[in-house]
């Protein structure tokens, strides 16, 4: 043989011992695509997400069934429904996912949802809330919540409660809609009214003229739902700024108002606050111990987990579950139906998956933010057990 061919027989047999090891690492691997804002207005939502993901795995270890397990974290930079697409067309066709995953925002669940049922892949929701996210794919399974599932309960609170004249103030799009519709609903069926209803942009309200107009309208209670973060912090702000306190006008609101995450940061201005929600970080239970603790251990400068965290960390462990189950063969029609039905012991409670809307059942609970060792937190003191979207 040549020194050629000896060099080419070499180079050969080495490509090939490389193509094997990609495959076997391939096949080795369970992959998960994350797909959520990690950067620009929403940024926040993705990183909750992530810490969630971060606390499971290192509780629960980085393999199952004998497979290792890879992240791989798409920016969406939302909300940004066509960037969302692209990027679940690369992770399917490029990267060979098993799994869609994370998903703060409805515009972008709902772009991805016709590429996850094209490629039968199954795609865990870890926020996004609008009701009918789940009916746009078989496979499709949602750990997160629903804003009528939160936001109806609040409309029996109030009626309960001796509020029946409320203005309600939401963001103008899917979950914003939906949560003042099942709220609204669930308000006037009881006896009450809605005044007003208020939609505000989506994209950097400002929400002085809507906040005077609350006032004008001198109801018992205002209902929101703005998105956690940056939002629920100006709405807040301008109602302490504008004196609706001191007018007796009470805020209630879904638990995005006054989320976990940031809810230190807003400080005082919380106090009194009634919510509707499906997690507190102030939750007591063994299983939200043993959150808190991983959560922290994981992410030492995350800060508090809110309830993407955690939905981010029950949906890693339905992922863990199905995969055991498979023997770590993936396949898209099996995974849902491991699925479908799933029970598992959440930081929040019991949750479970409903097999036939592949949407969650838990408890919602009623909540007041109260000085805990001297921070703020939602603190439980009702609760609504075994709550579907009530749409479904």
């Amino acid at each position: 043989m040549t020194m050629k061919s000896t060099l080419l027989a070499a180079a050969a047999a080495m490509a090939a011992m490389a193509f094997s090891a990609t495959l076997a690492f391939a096949q080795d691997t369970i992959k998960i695509g994350v797909i959520a804002s990690f950067s620009g207005p929403f940024a926040d939502y993705g990183k909750s997400m992530e810490g969630g993901i971060k606390a499971y795995m290192a509780q629960h270890g980085s393999s199952v069934a004998g497979k290792k397990i890879e992240v791989i974290y798409k920016d969406t930079t939302g909300p940004s429904p066509e960037i969302a697409k692209r990027l679940a067309q690369e992770l399917v066709v490029r990267d060979k996912v098993d799994f869609l995953a994370g998903f703060g925002l409805t515009p972008e669940a709902l772009a991805v949802a016709p590429i996850a049922e094209q490629a039968k892949k199954p795609m865990i929701i870890m926020n996004a809330a609008t009701s009918i996210i789940t009916t746009k794919s078989d496979y499709i399974a949602r750990f997160s919540m629903t804003l009528p599932q939160v936001s109806a309960p609040m409309g029996s609170w109030a009626l309960k409660n001796n509020i029946r004249k409320v203005v309600t103030v939401v963001a103008d799009y899917g979950p914003g809609i939906d949560a003042e519709k099942a709220f609204a609903e669930r308000l006037t069926k009881g006896g009450g009214s809605v005044t007003e209803a208020i939609r505000v942009p989506l994209r950097n309200p400002d929400f002085a003229p809507y906040i005077q107009r609350i006032k004008d309208a001198k109801p018992d209670a205002v209902f929101v739902f703005v998105p956690a973060g940056e939002q629920s912090i100006a709405f807040m702000k301008g109602y302490r700024e504008r004196g609706l306190a001191e007018a007796g006008i009470k805020v209630i609101a879904t638990g995005d108002l006054t989320d976990d995450h940031v809810l230190p940061a807003m400080g005082d201005a919380t106090l009194g606050v009634i919510t509707t929600f499906h997690y507190s970080a102030a939750h007591k239970s063994p299983e939200n111990d043993a959150f808190l603790k991983s959560f922290a251990a994981a992410n030492p400068a995350g800060g508090r987990p809110n309830f993407m965290a955690v939905a981010a960390y029950d949906g890693m462990a339905a992922i863990y579950q199905v995969s055991n189950k498979l023997g770590g063969k993936i396949d898209g029609d099996k995974a849902m139906a491991v699925l479908k039905g799933m029970k598992l012991n959440s930081p929040r409670g019991p949750i479970m998956i409903d097999p036939a809307t592949r949407d969650i059942v838990q408890t919602v609970y009623v909540r007041k933010v109260e000085k805990v060792g001297n921070e703020p937190y939602n603190v439980e003191f009702d609760k609504f057990t075994d709550q579907k979207d009530p749409g479904k």
